[in-house]
């Protein structure tokens, strides 16, 4: 299922997306520079130099990074072939299915771009199509009523509040107490054609952003 890095938009378009990959690794936020938490099993520690090759090899570009029209890192996302990611057959509710892509973990740099995380789901379904999987799986949970965007969205960046993942279609596979293992099957989702994304991407930035404040005459 091999695919050439996601493109970057164009010079007219406020934000910009990049594959996440080795050469590009250094331009996510650096939590992300070294960490091998998905990439390793409990008591043996990965070599990410060593995961990256083979990740490249087989997939391509294994997640995304969102920055805005100064290059400024918004945000980033890692994904893939759910084999690429051992720690998953060890979490409650796992393992993820064979056939599916897997999305492990989201890191959002401004608390004030909450349209981020929609943005880089929306491209990790996107990609997921076009590289022909069947399904995108990720770890859901079901936070209380009332609970913070903070905490929902930037406290735990490997496992994504439920509600929200219902609003895409996810579906629960399996579930241990409050977490969930969730599938957004791609079967009957129609390729996304030229430009499509980057149009529904920009439509979901507008959607977010706050109104404008009214200007006294």
């Amino acid at each position: 299922m091999g695919a050439p890095a996601i493109a970057p938009y164009t010079d007219q378009m406020a934000t910009r997306l990049q594959g996440l990959t080795g050469a590009t690794l250094e331009r996510a936020p650096s939590v992300c520079h070294s960490c091998v938490w998905w990439q390793s099993r409990p008591g043996r520690e990965a070599d990410k130099r060593r995961w990256i090759e083979k990740a490249e090899d087989s997939w391509g570009a294994w997640g995304a990074i969102y920055r805005d029209d100064d290059g400024r890192v918004l945000g980033s996302m890692q994904f893939g072939p759910a084999a690429l990611f051992p720690r998953a057959a060890d979490l409650p509710a796992g393992p993820p299915s064979d056939d599916a892509v897997l999305v492990t973990c989201a890191y959002l740099v401004d608390r004030g771009s909450p349209w981020v995380m929609q943005s880089l789901f929306l491209t990790a379904i996107g990609e997921a199509k076009d590289r022909g999987a069947t399904a995108l799986e990720t770890f859901a949970y079901r936070y209380p009523e009332g609970e913070s965007a903070y905490e929902r969205f930037h406290v735990h960046k490997t496992v994504f509040p439920r509600d929200f993942l219902s609003d895409f279609g996810f579906q629960t596979v399996r579930h241990a107490g409050r977490v969930e293992l969730a599938r957004l099957e791609l079967g009957g989702l129609q390729p996304v054609a030229e430009g499509r994304r980057e149009r529904v991407l920009q439509l979901v930035k507008e959607a977010f952003q706050p109104a404008p404040v009214p200007q006294r005459p």
